[in-house]
């Protein structure tokens, strides 16, 4: 519920544009974007601006050209979006801010349990990766991801929609499985059921994980809370928040990713320098 208290909270009436970050938030982010060289020309623009113009645009939707005036020219924002998409910022950065949220509230910094869950997003005509979803039947991509038991990104792939729970959970799940060593338990829901999923996490050397499946009643009626499952459904509901993960406009995978991961980053950057304000 919005309280006067929490509005103040949450309050950006003093930045230029709601999209921009505050010092509390660039003091967070900062440490992780490459420092100027000491050799060469200097920069004409400062990072946290062009970060705040890819900011902008997750928020807004627009294309790249555009970008108002008072960002850098798109063609510089979109040249260090491309170069930090190519070598990992995103998804490292993504990483380290997922331990410093989770050390931040006093738990331990690698999570021992997660929430999977995917969702479907409808494509353009920019073309791309598609596959022909059965259920909706429609062609779309399928954005998988795994959250933290408080609903945080641990991580997301993104894949065509002609792929099954069960078999998405398995390429999602061998990308961590060395950056979270201590993740043992994985709740699901009823699409990831079965010993087709068990036998693909025992190859990829997780046979050891607990995967425990919450299932909707088959009395129910209506909106029915699982356990455990709307910690997800809320973290896609968050993610949603910003137009331009409310279709998928990107012509390849991999930028679709780069985008999701950004989303959740300005979420963590926004928590973690809240945090610490209040701690101080």
């Amino acid at each position: 519920m919005w309280t006067n208290t929490a509005r103040a909270q949450y309050a950006r009436a003093q930045l230029i544009l709601p999209s921009d970050l505050t010092g509390a938030e660039w003091a967070v982010l900062e440490p992780f974007f490459p420092q100027p060289s000491h050799v060469g020309r200097s920069r004409k623009w400062r990072l946290r601006r062009i970060v705040e113009a890819i900011l902008y645009r997750l928020r807004g939707g627009l294309p790249w050209r555009i970008l108002p005036p008072c960002f850098p020219p798109f063609s510089t924002v979109r040249r260090w979006f491309y170069l930090w998409r190519d070598n990992g910022l995103w998804l490292s950065l993504n990483h380290a801010l997922l331990l410093i949220g989770r050390e931040a509230v006093g738990r331990e910094a690698s999570p021992s349990a997660g929430v999977i869950d995917s969702q479907s997003v409808n494509t353009t005509e920019s073309g791309g990766p598609r596959g022909y979803d059965a259920g909706k039947k429609i062609k779309r991509r399928k954005c998988h991801i795994l959250t933290d038991t408080e609903g945080d990104l641990v991580h997301a792939v993104i894949h065509t929609s002609d792929i099954q729970d069960r078999d998405g959970a398995p390429l999602l799940l061998a990308e961590i499985i060395w950056r979270f060593p201590w993740l043992r338990y994985v709740f699901a829901d009823g699409g990831y059921a079965g010993d087709k999923l068990r036998e693909a996490l025992r190859k990829i050397g997780t046979a050891k994980w607990t995967v425990a499946i919450f299932k909707r009643s088959d009395t129910a009626k209506g909106f029915e809370a699982l356990p455990r499952r709307w910690v997800v459904k809320r973290t896609f509901a968050w993610l949603s928040r910003n137009r331009r993960l409310a279709k998928d406009f990107e012509q390849t995978i991999a930028l679709a990713t780069a985008w999701l991961f950004i989303a959740s980053i300005q979420r963590f950057a926004c928590r973690i320098a809240r945090h610490c304000n209040h701690i101080g």
